[in-house]
């Protein structure tokens, strides 16, 4: 395989597009993570019109965090039932 010489090459933030992306990528970080084949498929049909169906996830994981009707928790009755006792 031929070496490539990229002493010319300019740097991301100096290309607009590339710039752009990496702006919009900024406070993100790229992890692995398995998720049930349905599960991504429901969300992957979700967008299928455009969009991002990882963006949806994210969204969709940052709902249930700042719900104030999110799922009970053991973690949360336990902080209700305290309270209440301690009001009572």
């Amino acid at each position: 395989m031929p070496e490539r010489d990229f002493s010319k090459a300019k740097r991301a933030r100096d290309v607009p597009h590339l710039a752009r992306l990496q702006g919009q990528n900024e406070g993100k970080e790229r992890i692995t993570i398995r998720l049930d084949a349905d599960i991504l498929a429901w969300f992957r049909a979700q967008v299928q019109g455009g969009g991002n169906y990882q963006t949806l996830i994210n969204d969709t994981l940052r709902a249930a965090i700042n719900a104030e009707d999110a799922p009970l928790t053991v973690r949360k009755l336990r902080e209700v039932l305290r309270q209440e006792l301690h009001a009572a």
